[in-house]
């Protein structure tokens, strides 16, 4: 948190009752970074079918053409959320958060111009999406932090309200873009569509650049070699001087402080648990992709709407933000009080795996109807939108919880990072996958639904592991039990 190191420019924190000024700027650029984010990716996958992989709309090479569609846009996630790590250690030991938010959103407004101009140019649009997942990682690493360090000792009991309103402002963002830039997209063309997103990234970026008076800014503490990377590799590379009895990570005792080792551990504990979450990433993120082009070959008239293909995945955010009250007042109150049945994290992320693949059951099976010349209701696809999203809630939200309260203080900020690769690693695999397909390697053979039953298959197996593998793993709490008095345990 900031203190008295602080530049003597900067913001001051507030009075007890009293929001930090600078919030109104942070949650105003986040509602607006998000609504160019999710808009230009809510067209991403049909836009590149449709101009580059497949202009001819030709029967034979749609396979191929949504495979590379896909590829492109599962590796343009993938970096989008594994440059994060690299902008929060740039920012916590060269920069701050302040000037990477900042410079970093200039090369998001480019990679956003870069694809408006460039929306015939299939080199020129991929180096747009390339800017455009500097930018939006840099950010990602330091927006959240940096609510957090707006609050002091005096008024961090109203900063749980402010991430409320920050979160909504993502949900907002994502909504209205889903919405709005899929009917822009039909009725403007792909300039338009694209360009939106490119203004609203621009005024993000002057709004945040508004509010550079009102900020408390932490400084960057420098380069620290107690961290993360620094102790697992001493320890790897002295694993030879182990004494009987202890952990391998143990060895890095000898040259820093225990307290940091163990902390280092409490974080190795959590990856295992974190092994078992890129498998739901790598079909989440399908929804933004695949399922759209699904969609394009379902009935969507629904309510009196013809609905486009892309508007559809503005459900999920939609069911997101009704499940996580129900989930935190009703279902898990439910389990825990009226069944006797506790929800720890490891059962919630457990539950969620197996929503999500449920999810895929549903639509694997609506493909086989389209594979048999069918065009099956919008509606089974919103059914399983309704159960990824309580999937979400189960594994992506307790999974964050669990990074917290699983480690100490000082490896928090490496948890979240780590926590985002899961989401890279996963759209890795995916991006794999498709790029199989499109080159008509291993994979190729599972086209249509199959190419769905394989997801569902691969789910199966994760959660029959995890199944034997989570009640073997130890979980231990910096929130109910003191740091001091961890660092002193002899953890395994």
């Amino acid at each position: 948190m900031a203190n008295s190191t602080l530049k003597p420019n900067v913001a001051s924190f507030g009075s007890d009752n009293s929001y930090p000024k600078s919030i109104p700027y942070i949650i105003g650029n986040e509602a607006a970074e998000r609504f160019s984010f999710y808009g230009m990716r809510s067209i991403l996958a049909t836009f590149l079918v449709a101009q580059f992989f497949n202009p001819t709309n030709n029967p034979a090479l749609q396979t191929i053409a949504e495979a590379k569609a896909n590829e492109s846009t599962h590796f343009f996630v993938s970096l989008a959320y594994a440059l994060p790590f690299v902008g929060a250690i740039v920012a916590d030991w060269f920069t701050g958060k302040y000037k990477i938010i900042l410079w970093v959103s200039v090369i998001y407004c480019f990679g956003h111009l870069f694809l408006a101009l460039f929306d015939t140019n299939l080199e020129g649009f991929r180096y747009g999406l390339i800017l455009i997942a500097i930018g939006a990682g840099g950010i990602k690493s330091c927006v959240s932090a940096n609510v957090g360090d707006q609050f002091g000792q005096n008024n961090q009991h109203l900063m749980s309200k402010v991430y409320g309103w920050f979160y909504f402002s993502i949900n907002a963002g994502s909504v209205v873009s889903t919405i709005l830039i899929p009917y822009t997209y039909a009725n403007f063309g792909p300039k338009w569509a694209f360009g939106i997103p490119g203004i609203l990234m621009a005024l993000a970026t002057v709004i945040f650049f508004s509010g550079r008076k009102k900020y408390v800014r932490v400084p960057p503490s420098g380069i620290k070699k107690d961290n993360f990377v620094f102790i697992s590799l001493y320890a790897l590379f002295n694993a030879g001087k182990k004494k009987k009895g202890e952990s391998l990570l143990d060895v890095a005792k000898q040259k820093f402080r225990p307290e940091k080792v163990e902390g280092i551990k409490a974080v190795y504990r959590v990856m295992a648990v974190f092994a078992f979450v890129p498998i739901f990433w790598a079909m989440w993120d399908q929804n933004l992709s695949e399922w759209v082009l699904q969609a394009q070959k379902l009935d969507r008239h629904i309510l009196g709407l013809n609905l486009l293909p892309e508007q559809v995945q503005t459900v999920n955010p939609i069911f997101l933000l009704l499940f996580i009250p129900i989930f935190t007042y009703g279902i898990y109150p439910f389990f825990e009080n009226t069944l006797g049945i506790k929800t720890t994290p490891l059962r919630r992320i457990g539950a969620g795996l197996a929503l999500t693949g449920l999810s895929f059951v549903i639509i694997a099976l609506l493909q086989t109807e389209i594979d048999h010349g069918a065009h099956p209701s919008v509606w089974w696809q919103i059914l399983a939108y309704v159960i990824l999203s309580a999937g979400e809630v189960l594994v992506s939200i307790t999974g964050l919880e669990y990074a917290y309260t699983q480690s100490p203080k000082s490896m928090k900020s490496t948890m979240s990072a780590i926590w985002l690769l899961t989401v890279a690693i996963g759209n890795v695999f995916t991006a794999f996958v498709n790029s199989s397909i499109s080159n008509k390697g291993f994979f190729s053979r599972f086209e249509g639904a199959n190419y769905f039953w394989l997801f569902v298959g691969i789910m199966a197996a994760f959660l029959i592991v995890y199944l034997f593998v989570s009640p073997r793993l130890k979980e231990r709490s910096y929130i109910t039990e003191p740091e001091e008095v961890m660092a002193e345990t002899n953890m395994p």
